[in-house]
């Protein structure tokens, strides 16, 4: 497995790799110092995991998450357990906390290869993450307030156009984040996520039914209930794609 080590603090750096050199089955890729310097090394180095840092200079651990587009497995570290529900909340593989127990590290890699082993064609994936599309089987980080997630993609059904601001749909949450629906679109796969409209880009395997809408348009009605109309200009368009 492929680590990144993310720590503001050289010596917490290097006591990590210590640690982590007695396994085998980690190679460390790399280390960062900060927020910008660790989301360049990830897009670059493709790591399976992030050993992560929360309290850093200018940004935190959460605020990394929030920029990147596809979000490696993270195992929070971190000498604050204040922030170990929030890092749950999110659903982290694990949360270690300084000065890290080896016996505690040692579970962690035990859970990081059991999750890698599940998932084998990750690591072919994301060799080239920074120019393929996001698929089903990739998760997002989304923050909203004080809540944050780990979402995988699958889960999501619906992405829906408010402002400057997109609300993502999934279970029975509606969080927003601050990007533009069209800079979305074009990270997701048009196989899964289909643009419907101006406003909403809805999860192919969601779609439950359809139905014919005014001039020549569509209604999508997704698992859960929420129905979408899909643009006159877009309906030729999702019949080919749903073979219909």
């Amino acid at each position: 497995m492929r680590a990144l080590i993310i720590d503001d603090e050289r010596l917490a750096r290097k006591e990590l790799i210590t640690l982590l050199s007695q396994y085998e089955q980690v190679e460390i890729v790399g280390e960062a110092n900060n927020v910008d310097d660790a989301k360049e090394k990830i897009e670059a180095l493709a790591p399976d995991v992030v050993f992560l840092d929360i309290q850093m200079p200018e940004k935190t651990g959460f605020d990394l998450l929030e920029e990147l587009d596809n979000v490696p497995h993270v195992v929070f570290t971190t000498a604050y357990d204040e922030y170990a529900i929030k890092a749950f909340q999110v659903n982290a593989l694990d949360y270690l906390l300084k000065p890290i127990e080896p016996k505690r590290l040692g579970e962690a890699v035990e859970k990081l290869s059991k999750k890698l082993n599940e998932n084998q064609d990750r690591t072919e994936e994301i060799a080239n993450m920074a120019n393929r599309k996001l698929t089903l089987d990739d998760q997002v980080f989304v923050k909203d307030g004080d809540r944050c997630w780990f979402v995988k993609l699958s889960n999501v059904r619906l992405f829906e156009s408010d402002g400057n601001y997109i609300k993502v749909y999934f279970d029975n949450f509606k969080p927003m984040i601050h990007k533009s629906l069209n800079a979305l679109d074009e990270r997701l796969s048009e196989k899964s996520f289909f643009r419907a409209s101006r406003k909403h880009i809805i999860n192919l395997s969601w779609v439950e039914a359809i139905e014919p809408w005014f001039n020549g348009g569509l209604v999508v009605t997704l698992k859960g209930g929420d129905r979408i109309e899909v643009s006159r200009r877009q309906a030729a368009r999702f019949k080919d794609m749903m073979s219909l």
